[in-house]
């Protein structure tokens, strides 16, 4: 074979490998925090709600000490909690957040983008002034605004995220909606009487399914972070409820002390999910 075809063949195989490679544990990760977030019953050491029992004669223990409670994995916190059970806790905040925004944007988003790019017009105008209005706000500056109006907790908080990343879901919807309803098979469907609902819903949204599922990746790891930084600003999960963000603001203080794993260790979890889910994100992007 010809070496410069053997190399023009073996690049893009390689380049497809190489994000197998990165994807793999990328999803191995991800579906290792989903069984440890269902099974986190099961795992903690502290039984008590939200794993919040104290006794200070615990407190600040190193990992892999123990107490009259079993081993810490991970040591105490300042009040003798359990630190791994509460950050096993936490997982179940983090991956909750997520899923909810990323329902939330879907059920707002689909149907705003599906009526603005296939009827157009009008009706795309108002749709498309609404988007930009909402898309010029910060993001955390709208999060925080909604959730004093919704008040402060933990689910005011996922619809709060929800709600301000349909606006994206509706702008890829709005783009594929464009370009599909001039192919064939739509005009095929009007030709045999399907309602306008039926060709919007049935015919067209299925063929968005590729970039939809791109944003969703997407939109899962803004939510987390966007709920770690809330709860580290006090507003998010609320005390004694466990949340890697609050875990990160009430410990960061310990890292120059001998107790800085009580912060790195959410702090890395939220990193690594992060970086996974964009894995995931980019891998689906290129492959679609």
């Amino acid at each position: 074979m010809d070496p410069e075809v053997s190399r023009t063949v073996s690049i893009p195989y390689l380049r497809f490998a190489m994000k197998s490679l990165l994807t793999k544990p990328a999803v191995l990760f991800l579906l290792a925090l989903v069984v440890i977030a269902a099974a986190a019953p099961l795992l903690v050491l502290d039984t008590s709600e939200h794993a919040n029992s104290m006794d200070l004669n615990r407190a600040f223990l190193a990992p892999f000490s123990s107490s009259d409670q079993g081993i810490h994995l991970l040591g105490t916190d300042k009040f003798g909690r359990d630190h791994f059970s509460r950050v096993v806790l936490g997982s179940r905040i983090s991956l909750g957040v997520g899923v909810v925004a990323v329902a939330v944007s879907l059920i707002i988003g689909i149907p705003v983008g599906a009526f603005a790019g296939y009827f157009g017009g009008k009706i795309d105008a108002v749709l498309s002034w609404l988007m930009s209005v909402i898309w010029s706000i910060p993001t955390l500056l709208l999060v925080i605004a909604l959730t004093f109006v919704l008040g402060k907790g933990i689910v005011q908080v996922f619809i709060a995220v929800g709600l301000t990343m349909w606006v994206e879901v509706a702008r890829i919807v709005r783009g594929q909606f464009f370009s599909e309803k001039k192919k064939e098979y739509v005009e095929a469907a009007k030709v045999l009487g399907f309602s306008k609902l039926h060709i919007i819903f049935r015919e067209i949204l299925p063929n968005t399914i590729g970039p939809l599922t791109v944003i969703c990746a997407t939109n899962f790891a803004s939510a987390l972070l966007i709920e770690s930084g809330l709860s580290f600003l006090g507003i998010g999960a609320q005390p004694p409820l466990p949340s890697w963000g609050s875990m990160i603001r009430d410990y960061y203080p310990y890292l120059i002390t001998g107790q800085g794993h009580l912060a790195l260790v959410p702090g890395t979890l939220i990193s690594l999910t992060v970086l996974s889910l964009n894995a995931i994100s980019t891998f689906l992007k290129s492959d679609s």
